[in-house]
C-alpha cells in the first residue's frame, strides 16, 4: 500500500479527489468520514481545521481543498501525465482557479438564490453570472481538452463541477458543457472513481 492517505464521503466534493486519484494509478488507503462526527473529531481537525472533505496524507505532507489535490497529485506522480510542461501552463492554472473562484462562487450563490445586484459586481470575485457561464464555455470550446490537447488535473476539476452543477441547476446546460463532459465522462479512470463512490454510498446507507 503506498503512504497516500484519501479522506473523503462519497456524497461530498471528495468526488472530485477520487476521480484524480484514479487518474493518477497509485494505490492509496480510503478513510471515509461522517459528516457531522468523524469530520469535526480532533483528529480529523489535525488533518483539515476546517473539518471537511476531501483531504489526501501523502508522507507528511497535508493536501485540502480539491483544485489543490489535483494540482498537487499531477505534479506528485508525473509520470500519470496530468499536467502540461511548467512553461506551458498558462490555461491550465487559468481554468483550474477560475473553477475554484468565480465558478464555485456562482454557483453557491445560484443555490442559494443569492442575486448579486449589478452594482455590487465589482465586490465579488464571479461578477454576473452570465459572464461565469459565458468564460465557462470558452474553457470548454477552444481546445477538445481545458489545456489544450493533452487531458489533465484541470479536466478533472473542470469537468467535476459543469457535471454536477447541470445535474443541480447551477450550471446551465449549454450543447458545449453537454459534449464536453461526454467525451471526458467516457474516461475509464473516471467510471472507475463512479463505481468506488456509488459501492461507499451504499454501505453508508442504514439498513433494515
Amino acid at each position: 500500500m503506498s503512504d497516500l492517505t484519501f479522506y473523503t464521503n462519497p456524497m461530498s466534493r471528495g468526488r472530485i479527489a477520487r476521480w484524480m486519484l484514479e487518474e493518477v494509478g497509485v494505490p492509496y488507503r480510503t478513510e471515509i468520514l461522517a459528516f457531522s462526527t468523524d469530520m469535526k473529531s480532533h483528529a480529523y481537525k489535525a488533518i483539515n481545521p476546517m473539518g471537511k472533505v476531501p483531504a489526501i496524507k501523502h508522507g507528511d505532507t497535508i493536501v485540502t481543498e480539491c483544485a489543490a489535490i489535483c494540482a498537487y497529485l499531477a505534479d506528485a506522480f508525473p509520470g500519470a501525465n496530468l499536467a502540461p510542461p511548467t512553461k506551458q501552463r498558462g490555461l491550465y492554472y487559468r481554468w483550474l482557479f477560475f473553477t475554484a473562484g468565480p465558478l464555485e462562487m456562482a454557483g453557491c450563490f445560484k443555490a442559494l438564490g443569492v442575486e448579486v445586484p449589478p452594482d455590487k459586481y465589482r465586490m465579488v470575485g464571479c461578477g454576473a453570472y452570465a459572464d461565469v457561464m459565458n468564460t465557462l464555455e470558452l474553457a470548454v470550446s477552444e481546445n477538445r481538452f481545458v489545456a489544450g490537447d493533452q487531458f489533465t488535473a484541470a479536466d478533472v476539476y473542470v469537468a467535476s463541477h459543469i457535471g454536477w452543477g447541470m445535474q443541480v441547476g447551477t450550471v446551465e446546460k449549454r450543447p458545449h458543457f453537454v459534449e464536453y463532459l461526454s467525451h471526458i465522462s467516457e474516461r475509464p479512470a473516471f467510471k472507475r472513481a463512479l463505481q468506488l463512490d456509488e459501492e461507499a454510498s451504499k454501505e453508508l446507507q442504514p439498513t433494515g
